[in-house]
């Protein structure tokens, strides 16, 4: 019995299953051919850009290419779901009293919502065509960015995130490694061109040059992965950013053909899209845990996460906020009596700063560190 031509292909059954699970997009890539993205990787961290993110060195040769960490790959599924915000994230950085969270982070935790789709997934394809798989959602050592690019979902912009002319810089990205053979899709290509707004909008000059990222200064990895004290010399340029940051995101021109995501939509909270920095610095732990219950927020714990809030109220330029940045001067954890100190050299007049150094009963030197650079006067370097 001959097939018919319009019958579906395994990649139509495998794309239309996708959409039925919430995927807005699917595309195949072969697992084994030779990339860049291993040469790029081992520069990066010979160049030290990944800063304190030490499990990048130690899985370095697993992540060189999918199959130094997998042999039996063939093909990679490649699925992306548009998170695009309903409004500018941008306009979060005009009110200097509220905190600016991530798009991605205002919601429920997206490395959770994926996986369960995923493996939904991964059961399907199993049962449907066999083979062995694995499944990947920016948990396990896989360039994922490189293999969406050589599937067409996208290409990595000068910003190095993955840029889609249908969903502009606004995609979750997850995967499956799998035995099967599968018909590769064309890569798209990139199409920045001599735009260079991801790289002039950065706050914090994080990109050494087009298609190049230095995460010892981006806004995301010093809110987020630094476990210490964020440099002196680059809290200024934080504003009131608590939680990631979105601004060479926001900024793509390619965002204008995009739509608002279903997964902003649905799982957004109105009590993470500007909160109220006040609130957020009055946090205990428990409360804390409440507020960022399922968010990938709590993953940075309550002493960091008011490290950030306590830089953002310094920041914010409002001396009656300077009564809430005190209250944390006895708090029981040096980072966040250190932010605390931070946030009073920038908000009280020297005599006032000085009377508060006079009474404080410090011991930690990095307190007492921040303590003398505020007295110098030397709190932005």
């Amino acid at each position: 019995m001959t097939t018919s031509t319009s019958d579906p292909t395994r990649e139509d059954l495998i794309r239309a299953e996708a959409a039925r699970l919430g995927f807005d997009v699917c595309r195949f890539a072969d697992a084994r051919a030779d990339w860049p993205a291993g040469a790029r990787l081992s520069e990066f961290l010979g160049l030290g850009r990944h800063g304190e993110m030490a499990w990048m060195a130690e899985t370095a040769e697993r992540r060189a290419h999918p199959n130094a960490m997998w042999s039996g790959a063939r093909s990679a599924v490649m699925l992306g779901v548009n998170y695009g915000p309903e409004a500018d994230p941008l306009t979060a950085l005009e009110a200097t009293d509220r905190g600016a969270i991530s798009v991605y982070a205002q919601g429920d935790d997206y490395h959770d919502l994926i996986k369960k789709r995923l493996k939904a997934l991964a059961r399907w394809l199993q049962g449907r065509f066999g083979g062995e798989l694995k499944v990947f959602v920016d948990t396990a050592p896989l360039m994922e960015k490189p293999l969406a690019e050589r599937a067409g979902l996208g290409w990595q912009g000068k910003h190095t995130n993955l840029v889609s002319r249908e969903f502009g810089s606004w995609l979750f990205i997850g995967s499956i490694l799998t035995e099967l053979e599968l018909r590769q899709d064309a890569p798209s290509g990139g199409a920045c061109g001599q735009c260079r707004a991801c790289l002039d909008i950065c706050p914090t000059d994080a990109f050494p040059a087009p298609y190049q990222l230095d995460a010892r200064r981006c806004v995301s990895y010093l809110t987020i992965e630094l476990k210490g004290p964020i440099p002196r010399e680059l809290r200024p340029a934080l504003g009131n950013r608590i939680y990631g940051c979105d601004d060479c995101l926001a900024v793509c021109p390619w965002n204008k053909f995009a739509q608002a995501g279903r997964e902003q939509a649905l799982h957004a909270r109105e009590a993470l899209k500007s909160p109220a920095l006040e609130e957020l610095a009055r946090l205990d732990a428990a409360a804390f845990r409440a507020l960022f219950a399922k968010s990938p927020v709590k993953r940075v714990g309550r002493d960091r996460f008011l490290r950030n809030v306590l830089y953002a109220i310094g920041n914010s330029g409002d001396p009656n906020l300077a009564g809430t940045a005190q209250e944390h001067l006895a708090d029981p954890s040096p980072l966040v009596r250190g932010a605390a100190v931070w946030a009073l050299s920038r908000l009280l007049e020297p005599s006032a700063f000085a009377a508060l150094r006079a009474a404080a009963a410090e011991a930690d030197p990095e307190v007492l560190a921040e303590w003398c650079a505020g007295a110098l006067g030397s709190t932005d370097g």
